[in-house]
């Protein structure tokens, strides 16, 4: 399953994309939040998800090249590193952000994923469908907080 989360803090430093691409490059879950000294700026979500959407490629060449679920940066844009993660469904976990932060990122990869699993269980929801869960989206934003900000 794809699913697109972006997560937006104050500052220039801080700023987060997250995003889940399942095979088919299908994006079925999307959410903003930011911090309320934010609110009243530029909306670049749109460009948050073109730059990691072009970071795909990256992901599906790194992916061969070890043997590790969490890829680490495996592209830049400007001063944006994109870190990856890969599940064993193939989904990709990919985070757009302008502060290095390897163990919260980690953390942040694993527990979502956990998440994401969650979703997966559940006999009424399909892969390719989109996740509408209030509660996914309650605990990812929690774990984008706790981790990220």
């Amino acid at each position: 399953d794809g699913s697109w989360l972006v997560v937006v803090s104050s500052e220039g430093m801080g700023s987060f994309t997250f995003v889940i691409v399942a095979e088919g490059d299908t994006p079925v879950y999307e959410a903003e939040f930011m911090q309320t000294s934010k609110k009243g700026s530029q909306d670049t979500s749109h460009l948050n998800q073109f730059i990691v959407h072009a970071a795909l490629d990256m992901v599906d060449e790194t992916v061969w090249t070890t043997n590790t679920v969490y890829l680490k940066v495996v592209d830049k844009f400007n001063e944006q590193l994109i870190s990856a993660y890969v599940t064993a469904g193939h989904a990709r976990f990919m985070l757009l952000h302008d502060v290095r932060n390897d163990d919260g990122i980690k953390n942040f990869f694993h527990e979502v994923h956990e998440l994401y699993v969650k979703v997966l269980l559940n006999p009424f929801h399909t892969p390719a469908t989109a996740i509408r869960s209030d509660v996914f989206d309650a605990r990812v934003r929690a774990l984008g907080r706790k981790y990220l900000t």
